[in-house]
């Protein structure tokens, strides 16, 4: 699977979400399994968070890893009420408990909160320090958040994206790309399922003899500093996303999509849920 670099490591360009996971203990065993599977295809980036199922998520994922942990690149989120000089290490313990493991590949901020962020940026920084995690970043950051965060040290922002929510690419995703910093698409397949239901999509997966949720993915990675963590529990549905990074989609495919999700032509306020 094609790589990009990644606070410092070569990772693949899809990994595996787990927004949702945790939830229902009925799903543990299929989930631990999907995990394992996309593991085992080489989405080896794995993305999780505190707030998932209130923790639930990634004792998920700690399952998951077990024997595999040298193989994974983690990334895990801390809540912004955690995000204080006390909060953060406090947080960090309680996530690598239900992680099973002693560091965290990539802790990010999970959006914005009441603590200033030079306070939550040396608390992550003393994380690294201790080697609990190997580099820090944000999510849900738009330009002028980071401008004021104003670190080379931030290794990623991640951010809702996908054929539905393209305003990151007027102004935020271009400055990413200059500050050489790798953009991550949450919910890269949209949410609810409406998106995988357009004709357009429908039509272009006919012709290339995949499915719309490859298209989609397809289409996020067209661009060289975005990685696509889309969640999946059906181990069909884990082949089909790996399968994804190797579609390359033609000119006139991009031109049909743009036709129908149009470029933003101005600033949009960052989407997310």
């Amino acid at each position: 699977m094609r790589t990009l670099e990644l606070a410092g490591e070569a990772v693949p360009v899809i990994g595996q979400g787990t927004w949702r996971m945790g939830e229902e203990p009925s799903l543990h065993k299929k989930e631990v399994a999907a995990l394992r599977l996309g593991i085992e295809l080489g989405m080896t980036l794995i993305d999780t968070a505190e707030m998932y199922a209130e923790g639930g998520a990634e004792e998920v994922v700690g399952e998951a890893i077990t024997g595999l942990r040298d193989q994974v690149f983690l990334v895990s989120k801390v809540y912004p009420h955690n995000a204080s000089h006390k909060g953060i290490p406090q947080a960090c313990e309680r996530s690598l408990r239900r992680l099973d493991t002693d560091y965290i590949d990539l802790y990010l901020l999970h959006w914005r909160g009441q603590y200033p962020l030079e306070e939550t940026v040396e608390a992550f920084e003393r994380l690294r320090e201790e080697g609990k995690i190997g580099r820090w970043g944000v999510s849900n950051f738009d330009v002028a958040d980071l401008e004021e965060l104003a670190s080379p040290a931030c290794a990623t922002n991640q951010v809702l994206y996908n054929l539905q929510e393209r305003g990151i690419e007027f102004d935020l995703l271009p400055w990413c790309q200059q500050q050489r910093m790798p953009v991550m698409a949450y919910c890269p397949v949209g949410q609810g399922g409406q998106l995988l239901k357009d004709h357009t999509l429908g039509q272009i997966a006919e012709r290339h003899g995949v499915t719309p949720a490859q298209i989609a993915l397809a289409w996020l990675l067209r661009q060289d500093n975005v990685i696509a963590i889309p969640k999946a529990v059906q181990t069909e549905h884990v082949r089909l996303n790996a399968g994804a990074a190797n579609l390359k989609l033609a000119p006139q495919d991009l031109a049909a999509l743009d036709l129908m999700f149009p470029q933003p032509e101005g600033k949009q306020r960052l989407a997310m849920v």
